[in-house]
């Protein structure tokens, strides 16, 4: 009897215990809720709450309306005609009759970069376009002049006659970081005013776009874009990428596809060579490029194993151009060339972008490798016939023999390896004479005359004057199309 009422006492004493260890189990702060369920989505309420809110997200508003205003929407007119197969006696035989050609219409961006209408773009948005139309944010419209273009890195200026516009002010490409935001700000697909934004993927880019063209000629391109993830589209060419100050790092120029369309990588053209091409534009009417006169080669680890090189880093100097800017400098076959002035370089791209930043009689400094041993080298850059000076713009010659109607302009060197030819003279601009009534369009090269080879304005002047009755032109356009054109005097 006595154990059977120790059991139950003992029985009831644990019985109390448990409730009061449940009670405290349940209600005290120390321990989970008893709630909590390991399968439950972690969902929570999305009212926003400051002391939880994200405080150092990129803030893009006042970057877009800087921007948005001095972006341009650029339409062109191109005239393609197919000159192949064209019989130049078959129009002066049976009438004169005009040919109506094909017209190809385009579309691109531009960068207003001055109050008085400078416009920057890309050189391929404008190319051989025989009218320019620009259409600012605020819808005015207006017709553009091209004050100059650069295929080397495919950049133009135009202009409008207006005053007080927006722009955009110059950043500093150099300064630009790898993960920075950015946005571009351009017309894709005719959608006007449009922005995205992304980072900054790469730099000193070279993705070989303008290698081997027609444009480009004889002079190296200068391929070290800006690449980031900003969603970049047809029409996007030629617009602006700015950072999230609202200041211009670069002009949209090119991407990644395989389809036309936006990928995940575009390209920008650096700022710092817009603002080199731009001043030599305005101030010379052509671009003055220096060059160090180095061939230069990328270090890799096999490059690097296969010359017992020691460091990756720089740029391997396997060449030089005899009495060019480099060797009378002193630097060497074997050199790592490691910096521009104070800029890093590790590629070939980075090094031409830095001395694509200069001009011909420029004193820069340049930092070289030799035996593990750092030099730097005063280097004053030369042009590209290796001299010292200012390339002068070719002198156009307004002519208006027997009722002609044109400007003329001689090639340079360039001119003539760019087109592959070796005599010729540019028809500069077009007025209402016998040329234009025979279908002849501004920018056609004359190279011969009746079978005669013309190499100056000179001879064109010299076998007019004094010509009469038919008279048949031979020449090509710079798209490469080859043409023949007969008409009477």
């Amino acid at each position: 009897m006595k154990k059977l009422f120790s059991s139950l006492c003992i029985g009831a004493l644990g019985g109390t215990f448990a409730l009061i260890g449940n009670y405290y189990f349940n209600n005290s702060s120390y321990f989970s809720d008893a709630s909590y369920n390991p399968y439950s989505v972690p969902a929570k309420f999305t009212s926003y709450n400051s002391q939880t809110g994200i405080t150092n997200a990129p803030d893009f508003v006042v970057s877009a309306e800087k921007s948005l205003n001095a972006v341009v929407h650029i339409k062109t007119i191109v005239e393609q005609k197919n000159n192949l197969t064209y019989d130049p006696f078959q129009d002066w035989f049976f009438g004169g009759r005009q040919r109506q050609p094909n017209l190809m219409l385009g579309s691109g961006s531009g960068v207003i970069i001055s109050q008085d209408g400078y416009i920057v773009t890309n050189n391929h948005v404008i190319n051989d376009a025989s009218k320019i139309e620009v259409i600012l944010n605020d819808k005015r419209m207006y017709d553009a002049e091209v004050i100059g273009v650069d295929p080397n890195t495919d950049l133009a200026l135009l202009q409008i006659k207006e005053t007080k516009l927006p722009f955009i002010n110059y950043g500093n490409s150099d300064d630009v970081r790898i993960g920075e935001w950015v946005l571009a700000v351009g017309n894709p697909f005719n959608l006007n005013s449009t922005v995205t934004a992304g980072i900054v993927s790469a730099k000193g880019r070279n993705i070989n776009i303008l290698e081997h063209t027609t444009q480009s000629g004889n002079l190296a391109p200068i391929e070290s874009f800006i690449q980031t993830d900003a969603a970049v589209n047809p029409g996007n060419s030629g617009g602006a990428l700015v950072n999230t100050n609202g200041d211009l790092v670069g002009i949209n120029t090119a991407i990644a596809s395989n389809n036309g369309s936006y990928q995940g990588y575009s390209f920008a053209i650096p700022v710092n060579i817009v603002k080199k091409v731009v001043a030599d534009l305005v101030q010379f009417g052509n671009v003055q490029r220096a060059f160090i006169g180095l061939s230069i080669h990328d270090i890799n680890a096999k490059f690097a194993e296969e010359k017992r090189i020691k460091q990756l880093k720089g740029v391997y100097i396997n060449g030089l151009t005899e009495k060019g800017a480099g060797e009378e400098a002193g630097i060497k076959i074997g050199d790592i060339v490691t910096k521009i002035e104070n800029v890093t370089v590790t590629s070939t791209s980075e090094l031409l972008e830095q001395i694509g930043k200069y001009r011909p009689s420029d004193k820069i400094y340049v930092t070289i490798v030799r035996n593990e041993k750092e030099i730097v080298l005063p280097v004053i850059l030369k042009n590209k016939e290796n001299s010292l000076g200012i390339i002068k713009k070719p002198e156009v010659y307004h002519a208006s023999i027997n009722s002609l109607g044109a400007e003329f302009e001689e090639l340079n060197s360039e001119d003539k390896i760019r087109y592959h030819i070796n005599t010729g003279i540019k028809i500069r601009k077009l007025q209402p004479g016998k040329l234009s009534n025979a279908g002849i369009k501004e920018g056609f090269i004359i190279t011969s005359i009746d079978k005669k080879k013309i190499s100056t304005i000179k001879e064109i002047e010299s076998m007019l004057e004094t010509k009469t009755g038919g008279i048949l032109i031979e020449g090509m356009y710079p798209n490469g199309i080859r043409a023949y054109y007969g008409f009477g005097l």
